[in-house]
Parts: C-alpha cells; sequence; structure tokens
C-alpha cells in the first residue's frame, strides 16, 4: 500500500508503478476537498520505488502551491 498525505486540503496520494523494463513510473491522485480529483501518470522514471514515490510527493506539493497561488492571483 502507498502511503497518502494531507497537505494544504488536498489529499495527495503518490504511487510507483514497477514497468517491465525495471523502472518505476512516478504517478499521482490529488484530491480536493471538494471531491474532485486529478491524476497524474508516469510524472518522470526512476530506478528505486522510494525515489518515485518521493518525487511524486514533491511534484504534488508544488502543484498545489501553484494551484492555491493561482487562485489568490485571480481574486
Amino acid at each position: 500500500m502507498n502511503p497518502s498525505i494531507r497537505y494544504k486540503g488536498y489529499e495527495v496520494a503518490p504511487a510507483a508503478q514497477r514497468l517491465p523494463n525495471g523502472l518505476f513510473a512516478a504517478n499521482l491522485t490529488i484530491e480536493a476537498q471538494s471531491g474532485s480529483a486529478r491524476s497524474f501518470d508516469a510524472l518522470d522514471y526512476f530506478f528505486d520505488e522510494e525515489h518515485a514515490l518521493a518525487y511524486a510527493f514533491r511534484w504534488a506539493r508544488m502543484w498545489i502551491d501553484d494551484q492555491r497561488a493561482a487562485l489568490r492571483r485571480c481574486a
């Protein structure tokens, strides 16, 4: 089971998918409090599962921060 975290009101669920070539794809699902979810597949590829998960977590935090900043700019 992959870990999930809560970050600034979003549920972040990264996943590392092992590929036939031995690499791990960093995948991610981000769910807002409203229930809407976004999925991102194969953000990048890694030799280690842990690196794929860490990258997906980091990518999610940047995406969430960017979305929140965009909402503030529009307000």
